[in-house]
């Protein structure tokens, strides 16, 4: 990043500034896992109705129910199937016994930007209409998000892009290899269990979680436009780790540099370049490739650490000579004070650079 001096920091504070509304929350769970299940959290059909939403509140073609029962914690459960091998699908089908099936996503199926928008948009008519379960129903609203940091971050972009004014929080069900994210606001590294037992202690959790603030980290991209070939942005679960919601500027925008594709987004848990972010993709490439050798957390974390030794840390010399150094890869920009971008010097000893959170 660099360029544009005084210029770009203005204009990405103003981003910033617009972007405080409607900020992503996130939810940390107790101190002490151990959890007591109430007496009452399910109906004669086993569905547990403090955590339930009617499908009209979902769908706007769905009939009003008369006297809807009001759930004290109403959630949307997001699921990323592909996630920790058969956990992803055995994780939605125990959600689905448990709740309204029309309140929780498969990921794969359906983007949650869409689902968002549509539930979003149905509250809104809903409360138009005078419709007071649906006011509770929004103010009440918490999201689960199961799958790995890309997972989690990906609907941490989502609900920060709708700009709500009472943006609903996130639980993280930790689903992926790392759990960084997960880990960090308490909700633990390892995979969990999908038997409808593990999911009502989890459903638990969320319901006594403290609502906590999460920051957001802005990065802007620049490139230079190859001669041959495109530079396209990918879709927000081909990025590794946690980045979210990158998009190529267009033309007519101030940070629009010519001969460069210029790109913005944002992360939550870190930004890596380098090694780590070459192992981390290299990872996210092989588990695409095969998914069916990526069934389990160990078997995951071991294949991490193979690619790590062969693409990165220790066999890079004889693997991947001219990778040796993260200054063979970018140019690093620091801003020390306003409008004045000065060379970050990288020893030649440097592999990657993470920005932490």
């Amino acid at each position: 990043m660099g360029g544009g001096g005084s210029g770009l920091l203005r204009v990405v504070r103003n981003r910033m500034l617009n972007c405080r509304r409607g900020c992503a929350r996130a939810l940390s769970v107790p101190a002490r896992p151990g959890v007591k299940m109430g007496d009452n959290t399910s109906d004669t059909n086993g569905l547990l109705k403090d955590f339930y939403i009617p499908s009209y509140i979902l769908d706007a073609g769905a009939e009003a129910e008369s006297d809807p029962y009001l759930p004290e914690c109403p959630v949307l459960v997001f699921i990323n199937s592909k996630s920790g091998g058969q956990l992803g699908g055995n994780l939605l089908l125990t959600y689905r016994q448990l709740l309204n099936s029309a309140q929780v996503f498969d990921l794969g199926e359906e983007p949650p930007d869409t689902v968002l928008h549509r539930v979003y948009g149905n509250l809104e008519k809903l409360k138009h209409d005078g419709d007071t379960f649906a006011t509770e129903i929004e103010t009440r609203l918490r999201l689960i998000a199961a799958g790995g940091d890309g997972t989690a971050g990906w609907l941490l972009g989502v609900v920060c892009d709708l700009k709500l004014a009472h943006p609903p929080p996130i639980a993280t069900v930790p689903l992926g290899t790392g759990n960084n994210l997960a880990f960090a606001f308490g909700w633990g590294k390892k995979n969990p269990g999908t038997d409808r037992l593990s999911v009502k202690i989890f459903l638990e959790q969320v319901r006594k979680a403290r609502e906590m603030k999460i920051d957001s980290w802005h990065i802007i991209m620049r490139m230079r436009i190859p001669k041959e070939g495109s530079c396209d942005p990918v879709a927000p679960l081909e990025l590794p780790h946690s980045l979210h919601a990158f998009h190529r500027v267009s033309t007519t925008d101030f940070l629009n540099v010519e001969g460069y594709h210029t790109f913005r987004g944002g992360f939550w848990n870190y930004f890596s370049m380098g090694m780590d972010a070459q192992v981390s993709y290299a990872f996210h490439s092989e588990r695409k490739l095969h998914p069916e050798k990526f069934k389990d957390q160990l078997v995951n974390q071991t294949t991490y650490l193979k690619l790590g030794c062969i693409q990165g840390w220790f066999c890079t010399s004889l693997f991947h000579p001219v990778s040796r150094n993260i200054a063979q890869l970018a140019k690093v920009k620091i801003m020390k004070k306003s409008g004045h971008w000065e060379d970050l010097p990288i020893p030649r000893s440097i592999r990657s650079i993470v920005c932490l959170n």
